[in-house]
């Protein structure tokens, strides 16, 4: 059975935020994921979770002032000790929600940073947060992203993940495999996830171009389906994408992939 999750940051976004677990339940979903919780009480969402009987699968861990934007703080050098507080935060906020797996964004380089330097920086970074979520019960997920959309993002691929992870140390960091940033940084999406399968908790999709819902672009997303059941994919999958006529008309993908 494919498990579909209704990201909340890019569907729904008419209404504002606390009336979209309300939108998602009315409109087929059982679970949601959503970038950040930390503009509300943990228990605004709680609510909204239990009242809809929805389970939250994933947010991220805080990642710098996205408003002027930053996209993750663990591989910047002079900010390791807000990083470490907001793995805190992402616990305190993952276990009153229910929540069994957090997502770094890793960030963007800073100026005059270099490479090697933000990496050992992620690195450390990484490895303090594994260790601590994997105390509370909660994995930690790591997600390439492609350099089109964020230049100067730091991990852009499958294979960069994959060293951070053996160079974590962790047996507590996994692999979040976006299909929509992976056909722009790598495309062979199919071999990649099964080679890596083992690794990936969570998968994000949107088509391309545009990175709007399956159908709208190049992605076979009918084969796809039918190959992460085949190859006993059992993660949800995020519906992480922008809907080309709105989110109504955007859900009637599911219908024609038979979903």
């Amino acid at each position: 059975m494919t498990k579909l999750a209704a990201n909340l940051t890019m569907l729904f976004t008419e209404l504002p935020f606390l009336e979209r677990f309300h939108a998602a339940a009315q409109a087929g979903f059982k679970a949601v994921e959503f970038l950040f919780p930390y503009a509300f009480e943990p228990a605004e969402i709680a609510e909204q979770l239990r009242r809809h009987e929805l389970q939250l699968v994933l947010h991220n861990l805080p990642a710098g002032n996205w408003d002027a934007g930053e996209r993750g703080i663990a591989c910047h050098p002079d900010r390791c000790d807000e990083f470490r507080q907001g793995v805190d935060e992402a616990i305190r906020y993952a276990k009153l929600l229910g929540v069994k797996q957090l997502n770094c964004l890793v960030g963007i380089v800073p100026q005059g940073v270099n490479a090697e330097l933000a990496r050992l920086t992620l690195v450390g970074n990484l490895k303090f947060a594994a260790d601590k979520l994997q105390a509370a019960g909660i994995a930690l997920l790591i997600e390439p992203i492609n350099r089109f959309d964020i230049a100067g993002f730091f991990l852009n691929t499958t294979q960069q993940a994959l060293a951070l992870i053996k160079a974590s140390g962790s047996d507590n960091l996994f692999l979040q495999y976006d299909i929509y940033h992976m056909q722009r940084m790598e495309g062979e999406l199919a071999n990649t996830i099964k080679v890596n399968l083992a690794l990936i908790r969570h998968v994000q999709l949107a088509d391309n171009p545009g990175r709007g819902e399956p159908g709208t672009g190049e992605i076979n997303y009918r084969f796809l389906f039918s190959f992460l059941k085949e190859i006993g994919y059992q993660g949800w999958i995020g519906c992480e994408y922008k809907p080309q006529a709105g989110t109504e008309a955007g859900l009637g993908w599911r219908a024609a992939h038979g979903l």
